[in-house]
């Protein structure tokens, strides 16, 4: 994960779907392996050939490979929060990137039913600026801290961003000054216009 990163950033959060994404899909796997169990069983019972029930049983290595695939699947699925973008990744040996500025979060919606709320499980719709427009997170566990989360790291992004153009706002002004002192020299402004233009410029950054 740490390969991803910029200069500079760091992950606040990571967290994944809710469990019970997984758990809706081991139940899945083990209603498939329960099947093949008694459709063996009948077989046996009924007098079938041991190869037959060899191959029966050999059967429950599909349900079992699937169920580890879920697991992995699951876990591979992330959320992550760093101080610059939201991320989500997905895939287990192929991965899929999908990454949004913090600086282009326009707004976060969030949807919980009943259930969602007492399991702390909820969708999130991250709303950007970008040509992606939509970043949705389907069934993600503790919703309210992911959002809060990501929207308190804009909020230090954004306050970055503003004493940064303020600094540089502090290092061009005295340049500024001594242009419009050359523009008086030259007499193609007044020494007033010129004292109005300094106090201004001053006022800046006073």
């Amino acid at each position: 994960m740490k390969r991803l990163l910029g200069e500079n950033e760091q992950i606040l959060l990571t967290t994944h779907q809710h469990w019970i994404v997984l758990i809706e899909q081991i139940l899945v796997e083990m209603v498939l392996a329960g099947i093949t169990i008694l459709l063996v069983t009948i077989f046996l019972i009924t007098g079938g050939g041991n190869p037959g029930i060899a191959l029966g049983y050999l059967l429950l290595i599909i349900p079992l490979v699937s169920l580890i695939r879920d697991v992995l699947k699951w876990w591979n699925h992330q959320y992550i929060v760093t101080n610059l973008r939201v991320i989500q990744i997905t895939g287990i040996l192929n991965k899929n990137v999908t990454d949004s500025s913090l600086e282009k979060v326009n707004d976060v919606k969030m949807v919980q039913s009943v259930i969602g709320r007492f399991l702390n499980y909820g969708d999130l719709e991250v709303l950007t600026a970008s040509e992606m427009g939509v970043n949705r997170f389907t069934r993600i566990a503790n919703p309210i801290r992911f959002k809060t989360t990501m929207l308190n790291a804009k909020i230090r992004l954004d306050d970055q961003m503003r004493e940064g153009a303020s600094d540089a706002s502090i290092f061009t002004i005295p340049r500024l000054i001594e242009q419009l002192d050359e523009l008086r020299k030259k007499g193609l402004i007044t020494e007033d216009e010129f004292n109005q233009k300094k106090a201004a410029l001053l006022a800046k950054i006073s």
